[in-house]
């Protein structure tokens, strides 16, 4: 028997203001981990990852020898910082200015034995303010947090099954605090010119590391065309004859300012069948990629026919 799965409602107007300042708290733990992990390729080693109460750094070493991680707690709404050797310090999640949060979370690390420095000028964002001067991002909606979180849950489940799909190098399905948004790559094994960079406060070394291979990307950001965030999906380089492909389902399509395809989250979350609508829009965009810039698809892929397909 198949169980329809709960895809909860997101509307951005609703929550715009908590979204800005999760986003913003989530780049004070992800700076945390980026300060901590040893440097992995595509950087790989900043993001954050999905639990099953929220979001986590997954443990971290410090130079001063002990384990560490940090849990952002979303359904009781709390941040946990725990290490290995059973030291633990917490603090509620509310409405608080971004400033009073980085203090807080500065000193329980300090509290912890694993204090770090932080670059704290926010990355990704227009007019960022540094993160111990912004008293204006102070908003926390708990209902509105725990929905987006729940619907991060649901998109990462079918992001790992379009994943399966995938015999060739591909990155894990994880959470990056630039941009707030749920990510998947894949490549086709060869390297990409330098990129031409241009994201706030990400000097170029930063993109280059990101897109030294060739990609197709796709995920979710709260933001952007549609009432509740879009899926999104892009190549780089951008392939000719990309744009102009046709992709599916019906209300995704190419858009000029993002540079990307898009699909609204509310046209997937109503659809007849929310899963096949993301992963058509997953498949046709992918494929959009790899036809257009000629991928060795029979090595890279999956057949749809092998007894290991999720």
């Amino acid at each position: 028997m198949t169980v329809r799965r709960e895809w909860p409602s997101v509307p951005v107007a609703a929550w715009a203001e908590t979204r800005d300042t999760l986003h913003l708290y989530t780049q004070v733990v992800g700076k945390v981990r980026l300060a901590n992990e040893p440097v992995a390729n595509h950087w790989w080693n900043v993001p954050l990852y999905l639990t099953a109460r929220g979001l986590t750094t997954s443990p971290m070493p410090h130079p001063a020898g002990r384990t560490f991680q940090i849990d952002l707690d979303l359904v009781d709404h709390r941040l946990d910082v725990v290490t290995t050797d059973g030291d633990s310090r917490s603090v509620d999640l509310v409405p608080r200015p971004v400033a009073e949060f980085h203090r807080i979370v500065m000193g329980l690390l300090d509290e912890l034995g694993v204090a770090t420095e932080i670059w704290t000028m926010p990355v990704e964002i227009p007019g960022a303010i540094p993160f111990p001067d912004d008293t204006v991002h102070a908003s926390y909606d708990a209902d509105a947090v725990n929905r987006f979180w729940r619907a991060l849950v649901e998109i990462e489940r079918v992001l790992k099954v379009f994943r399966s799909r995938f015999h060739g190098k591909a990155s894990p399905v994880h959470f990056f605090w630039g941009a707030v948004d749920l990510a998947y790559t894949r490549f086709s094994g060869r390297t990409a010119p330098p990129h031409p960079g241009g994201a706030p406060n990400c000097g170029p070394h930063v993109m280059w590391e990101a897109y030294s291979h060739e990609v197709s990307s796709c995920g979710y950001w709260p933001g952007g065309p549609g009432e509740e965030g879009c899926f999104y999906a892009y190549a780089y380089p951008d392939p000719p004859g990309y744009r102009e492909a046709p992709v599916g389902p019906d209300g995704a399509r190419w858009d000029d300012d993002l540079g990307e395809f898009v699909l609204p989250y509310e046209l997937m979350r109503t659809a007849t069948d929310p899963d096949a609508a993301l992963l058509e829009f997953l498949q046709s965009t992918y494929e959009a990629a790899a036809t257009t810039a000629a991928w060795d698809r029979d090595a890279l892929e999956r057949p749809a026919d092998d007894p290991d397909d999720r």
